[in-house]
């Protein structure tokens, strides 16, 4: 039996303004469980992503690297990863 896991990752959008359009090019390119615009402060917004995944198919390091070819998105950084 494969292991699921999990993994969230705070994008951050190259522009502040355009947070629904990186949503938008994110789902397209990648289709995440679940994705959520959050405010950090001054107007600085990020976007939480989720992924589930088969553990040992795609690891964390191959998705994060898909997650910053995607257009408007700057940096990219794991917060969480658990085995379901």
């Amino acid at each position: 039996m494969m292991a699921k896991a999990t993994i969230l990752f705070k994008v951050y959008p190259t522009d502040p303004e355009k947070v629904q359009q990186t949503m938008d090019s994110i789902k397209a390119a990648m289709n995440p469980a679940a994705m959520q615009a959050q405010e950090v402060a001054f107007g600085i917004k990020l976007v939480k992503v989720l992924f589930i995944y088969e553990s040992d198919k795609a690891g964390s390091s191959q998705l994060e690297d898909r997650l910053k070819k995607v257009q408007g998105v700057s940096e990219v950084e794991v917060e969480e990863e658990t085995l379901m």
